[in-house]
């Protein structure tokens, strides 16, 4: 049933007799009938552009309850391509539910199909990663000019919209606002830049009360009929970076809730960061998997079916 699995709540990969519609790096994507996606997130983990060989329990289900969380808790705010996370109600095959039901519930999403749109949507309320390096190198992130003197990690005076490009293979590039508008139009630019923002600040508000900092965060967003939809996963550890609140410090790098902890593993014994990866120590793959869960805990306030 699966070509690499631990149990039924670690899931490498699964091949469903579906029309598949393409693969990332963690999630598996199917089609069902020519207007609905069935979106499987799978508990793959990548660093440095590199699928690891050993899976993370329970990442998957994280990825996608989080998602279905934030979708639930915008759903007055934003129109969002989720029809249901409920795999009795997906209107597949008897026999798919029965073989291959147990395996997709809580790490499986139907979903309408959209277009989605060339530009990834990066909303940025700390300054970290990428743009603590522009930053440094030029006071300024994706052509917004901010104050001199700020700390790695120290809150923006706002939060700041700083697009990318979607890629294919690599990391994303990113561009400013002019370069997604000739890339998708300054109407839609001005309305995922508004809707994007709004989007943070409702989330980081709550996450805030909840015991985690949203430090930045990718939207995506397609059109469906001429809607704007939010699409794809949101405000998840893979999509974010989430850092305890009570152990923040402006001035160096933050703990967070997701695969760093890997990531400094494979820094810490020198890999190439080239394939083929090497396998991670159960300690490090029972840590990441924890700090998945918990932040599923913390923002839902119950643990991970």
């Amino acid at each position: 049933m699966f070509a690499k699995s631990i149990t039924p709540s670690t899931v490498w990969e699964m091949k469903l007799p579906l029309p598949f519609h393409s693969r990332g790096k963690v999630r598996d994507i199917y089609e069902v009938g020519r207007d609905k996606l069935l979106i499987v997130t799978t508990d793959r983990l990548s660093a440095f552009d590199v699928v690891l060989p050993d899976p993370i329990p329970y990442k998957g289900k994280v990825l996608t309850q989080i998602s279905v969380f934030w979708f639930n808790f915008f759903s007055q705010v934003t129109s969002h391509h989720l029809i249901t996370a409920d795999v009795t109600q997906m209107g597949l095959s008897q026999e798919i539910v029965k073989e291959y039901g147990a395996a997709l519930s809580g790490r499986s999403m139907l979903v309408r199909r959209t277009k989605p749109l060339s530009v990834e949507c990066v909303v940025r309320g700390y300054l970290t990663g990428s743009g603590w390096k522009d930053y440094l190198a030029t006071g300024s992130i994706c052509g917004h000019v901010l104050p001199k003197g700020m700390k790695q990690c120290e809150r923006l005076p706002q939060p700041i919209f700083t697009p990318a490009t979607k890629e294919s293979a690599g990391h994303d590039i990113n561009i400013d606002l002019k370069q997604a508008t000739q890339r998708i139009g300054a109407d839609i630019v001005s309305k995922i830049e508004k809707r994007s923002i709004e989007l943070y600040q409702k989330a980081a508000a709550y996450a805030s009360e909840h015991g985690i900092l949203i430090a930045d965060t990718k939207f995506e967003f397609g059109l469906l009929d001429g809607e704007l939809i939010l699409i794809d996963e949101v405000l998840t550890p893979d999509s974010s970076r989430f850092w305890p609140k009570d152990r923040y410090e402006v001035g160096h790098d933050q703990p967070s809730f997701d695969k760093q902890i890997v990531r400094n593993y494979l820094l810490g014994i020198q890999w190439n960061q080239k394939p083929p990866a090497p396998n991670l120590p159960r300690e490090i793959i029972e840590k990441t998997s924890q700090a998945y869960r918990d932040a599923y805990r913390r923002l839902a306030g119950k643990e991970i079916d």
